[in-house]
């Protein structure tokens, strides 16, 4: 690249960093083409401050395969540049909040070709160096900053956040490394969060706020994943960025070695259920892959269905796919003002608020991402008048998981008889699924997600005092922690799931032995 030539992306040529080019276009034109070397026209004549920018600190420069790494006191500098470019071009207020679309993309991209361009006067700059610095001053504009590098990584799992340069990268193959700071300073990375809480709405999701008097929050990013944060009650700012995997995963999927959650009995056992309406709480510990799990059974739902989702943050992302066009996206509100006599600020709105007005939306099947409050009590009520409901809840083991929801139920409904609260979940409830983590990073393994219990819920013991259920599929061991094989048939849904076109027979061929192509292969030993 000839020292004195414009890089394309900088000319309206565009090939371009990814940001502004098609997925697999190169980054770079060949040498032999030509260049129109002329600055398109970015401010009023005689404005040329960004050639006027530092050059690049050579203190906070690294070295990566022999390219310069990128100077993010310099990245500040041309988004603040980029800002007040694209307002006096739109005549719209930017401020240093993050500002977006095409436009602005294009005046990054002249913004740092000016620069570019003063600096190689001086010396030569890779192309490669080209690319990563526009990438960054395009992230800083959406607002991640140098969270967009973390965010590319398909490789990442879990982020975690603990003040600026405490950061905790959890890999999908049970990696645990430590990473660069994602801001300068703890106030820095508070104002991040903030405008990423402001601009939610612009990607869909319901507008939050992040301040002294409201110090967590919980948001939904660009790309799907969920942020959770929270600071003042802290130390220091506390962030977690949970990745998800594909939004479009079925439970055929789930039996493919890149998952083994199920295995074929348990994946057409489910199918079944789903199509004979069965209403299923998901239950495991955080991080097991509830979600992932209640995609899968959500992706058995026909394509020409009303249903509508529930959650707190949007997560489950079934409107997005384009397999449930008439899936239906409720998210939580927050309020805003002065709290009332209620106990609630204006405009709130909760997810036990929109239950009831599902109902009234004629939607016969109801999903809530997460069951852990008062919800729970709309939700019981919803589920005995509708079939084929589908949730997820904490629970440290399936047994665990009736006493979670009576307990639940007893603290918000404002009942106070054990008995009543076990009867409205019997008659809810018709399947609990529970999935079960093993988690061997801690000794050089991975993680293994899978089902170990699929429990039939079987209507009350006789004197009322709790819920009697039938384990449809269970581990094999003695110990009770593998994963599950076929243990007994269901009783009471049996003829629904057959009426749904359902064989029990290979339960009962494959009893105490399942189907599972391969051991879970830890380094503990044991199935689980």
């Amino acid at each position: 690249m000839s020292g004195s030539a414009r890089p394309p992306w900088a000319t309206g040529q565009l090939p371009a960093p990814r940001h502004l080019r098609p997925v697999g276009e190169p980054a770079t034109v060949g040498r032999h083409e030509r260049r129109d070397t002329t600055p398109a026209p970015l401010v009023p004549a005689g404005d040329h401050v960004v050639a006027r920018l530092a050059p690049l600190s050579t203190a906070s420069v690294s070295a990566a395969d022999g390219v310069e790494a990128v100077d993010y006191q310099l990245v500040r500098q041309l988004h603040e540049r980029v800002v007040r470019a694209h307002t006096a071009t739109v005549g719209e207020s930017g401020g240093g909040e993050a500002i977006g679309g095409v436009a602005a993309e294009r005046v990054a991209a002249r913004v740092v070709g000016e620069w570019i361009d003063a600096q190689r006067r001086h010396r030569l700059i890779a192309p490669a160096f080209e690319d990563a610095l526009l990438e960054a001053v395009l992230a800083e504009l959406a607002g991640l900053g140098r969270l967009q590098r973390l965010l590319d990584d398909p490789s990442i799992e879990n982020i975690t956040i603990l003040g600026c340069d405490g950061v905790r990268i959890e890999y999908r193959d049970g990696r645990v490394r430590t990473s660069a700071p994602v801001a300068d300073s703890d106030a820095e990375l508070v104002e991040m969060i903030s405008n990423l809480a402001r601009r939610a709405g612009d990607i869909g999701s319901t507008e939050r706020s992040l301040s002294p008097s409201r110090p967590m929050i919980d948001l939904q990013l660009a790309d799907g994943s969920r942020l959770a944060a929270m600071y003042v009650i802290s130390p220091r700012p506390v962030v977690v960025i949970r990745r998800h995997g594909a939004l479009a995963v079925a439970l055929d999927d789930l039996v493919l070695p890149q998952y083994s959650m199920l295995d074929r009995l348990l994946a057409d056992f489910l199918k079944a259920a789903m199509a004979a309406r069965l209403n299923i709480m998901v239950a495991g510990w955080p991080g097991a892959g509830k979600t992932t799990l209640l995609r899968a059974l959500a992706s058995e739902i026909g394509s020409s269905e009303w249903f509508v989702t529930m959650e707190e943050s949007r997560e489950l992302g079934l409107h997005t796919t384009g397999a449930h066009p008439w899936a239906v996206a409720l998210e939580t509100r927050e309020g805003h003002g002065e709290v009332g006599s209620d106990g609630r600020r204006a405009g709130e709105i909760l997810l036990d608020d929109m239950i009831p007005m599902a109902l009234r939306l004629n939607t016969a099947r109801i999903i809530v991402g997460e069951v852990r409050g008062r919800e729970i009590v709309a939700m019981l009520q919803a589920m005995g008048t509708t079939g084929g409901s589908l949730g997820t809840i904490h629970a440290r083991g399936p047994q665990m998981v009736m006493d979670r929801l009576v307990e639940l139920v007893l603290s918000h409904s404002g009942e106070h008889s054990v008995q009543r609260a076990f009867r409205q979940v019997a008659g809810s409830v018709d399947l609990i699924v529970y999935v079960s983590m093993v988690d061997e990073t801690s000794i050089g393994g991975r993680k293994h997600r899978f089902v170990s219990h699929v429990l039939e819920v079987d209507g009350l013991f006789p004197d009322g005092d709790g819920v009697r259920t039938t384990t449809v599929f269970g581990p094999a061991d003695a110990a009770g922690a593998g994963r599950a094989v076929p243990q007994q048939l269901p009783e009471r849904h049996l003829a629904r799931l057959r009426r749904a076109g359902y064989d029990p027979q290979p339960l009962i061929a494959h009893r105490q032995v399942g189907r599972w192509p391969r051991p879970l292969n830890t380094i503990v030993g044991g199935d689980g």
